[in-house]
């Protein structure tokens, strides 16, 4: 008797392969692939771990959204969005969200002042100064940097940046102040700016490097002129990224901000961010239920769809301004 698989596989001709096109070899295959259960299996686990993703993601949206419907009930949108008292837990409180945006975006883009020039000048030393055995020790030595919780960085900054560097050259600082967040929230990003600068830097061909090169330019034209051009879109998407990690920050700002909820106008007094507020709130006694409550949603709210426009914003600049090459 005739084995069904021994005339399967003597059936299969390599001539009937050639005469397929690519799409077709790549769904036979994984068509053949997929019957197998324990593909099928794999498959399924895959998904359903996608499928938490997403769900969770669904949920939190889902709860900010429905527990900040509640607080516009008491509090007006018009009220909350440009408002400029922000007393959420004083008695008879007033909820002008203005103030913490305020301090949260003055921190966000002074934060930027330090880490992207030092994290933009650490990616162009390596990816195009650095010897490989110095890069393959500094790279993950910088980047260990990201893994030193955010409280150390707001403890840094409270008990060194201001008594040691801000009040000898500015007298007027006060312990709590905007700056001396800032500059502990720039740094806590550097690695971030740095290692996906440099990947970006490092996608670039060799072969414009060389061509550059050929026509008689420098190593600082070449870096300047050809690689970070033609990096752009990967080097500003990471200072979008790093934009909005800084936004998000919380443990920093608690404590090297301050609690003082105002408009900002001078970075050397205390703010208040929209985490800053988060942690405050949740540290007290906050009754669920009520205004103050539905108020941390509110402001959550707020800070998801920010982040979630700086990221997007990130992926069309990503799409815009790529380079393709071949």
């Amino acid at each position: 008797m005739t084995n069904p698989a021994l005339t399967r596989t003597a059936s299969f001709r390599p001539e009937r392969l050639q005469a397929r096109s690519d799409d077709e070899i790549s769904r036979a295959l994984l068509t053949t692939t997929s019957s197998r259960p324990s593909e099928r299996l794999i498959g399924a686990i895959l998904a359903a771990c996608g499928l938490v993703s997403i769900l969770t993601t669904v949920g939190i949206v889902f709860i900010l959204f429905q527990e900040a419907l509640k607080f516009f009930t008491d509090v007006s949108v018009t009220d909350f969005l440009f408002g400029t008292t922000w007393t959420a837990l004083f008695k008879d409180g007033s909820f002008g969200v203005l103030p913490l945006v305020s301090a949260t975006v003055a921190i966000s883009l002074l934060s930027m002042v330090v880490a992207i020039p030092v994290g933009l000048l650490a990616a162009i030393y390596l990816s195009e100064y650095a010897p490989p055995k110095v890069r393959a020790v500094l790279k993950p030595v910088m980047e260990l940097l990201a893994g030193i919780p955010t409280i150390v960085f707001g403890f840094f900054a409270l008990t060194f940046i201001t008594p040691s560097i801000l009040k000898p050259l500015l007298p007027q600082t006060e312990v709590y102040n905007i700056l001396a967040a800032s500059i502990a929230v720039g740094i806590m990003v550097v690695p971030l700016v740095a290692s996906l600068s440099e990947d970006a830097l490092s996608a670039v061909p060799r072969s414009l490097r060389e061509g550059a090169f050929g026509l008689g330019a420098t190593k600082m034209e070449v870096s300047t002129q050809v690689v970070v051009p033609g990096a752009l879109s990967g080097i500003i998407a990471s200072i979008v990224l790093a934009i909005s990690r800084a936004f998000g920050e919380t443990m920093i700002v608690a404590l090297a901000a301050g609690s003082k909820a105002q408009i900002v106008d001078n970075v050397l007094e205390p703010g208040q961010t929209m985490t800053g507020f988060m942690v405050q709130a949740f540290s007290g006694d906050v009754v669920a239920g009520g205004t103050v409550y539905h108020s941390l949603f509110a402001v959550g709210l707020l800070l998801f769809l920010v982040t979630l426009g700086l990221n997007l914003l990130s992926r069309a600049i990503i799409a815009r301004f790529r380079e393709a090459y071949d």
